[in-house]
């Protein structure tokens, strides 16, 4: 019987395959309001285009899970 804990370890390892095949992947601060939630994290998006668009596209992905840009810390090219 797989634990609570040990399913959570497990998740990184099952997101590795789909983080070495991103084209871009960005490193951000979030937060959601009411409560206060902070969050930090990594998304992929499809290219590592200017600063701008990827500080845009990542803020629209984020939006769309309920969480709110603060900040894109990093940004790697997997290319």
């Amino acid at each position: 019987m797989m634990t609570t804990r040990t399913l959570l370890m497990s998740l990184p390892l099952l997101a590795l395959p789909a983080l070495a095949s991103a084209d871009c992947l960005v490193e951000y601060k979030a937060k959601q309001d009411d409560p206060l939630r902070l969050d930090h994290g990594t998304i992929q998006l499809p290219a590592c285009n200017s600063p701008e668009q990827v500080e845009a596209d990542t803020r629209a992905e984020l939006a769309t899970r309920g969480w709110i840009l603060l900040k894109v810390v990093s940004t790697t090219d997997a290319n």
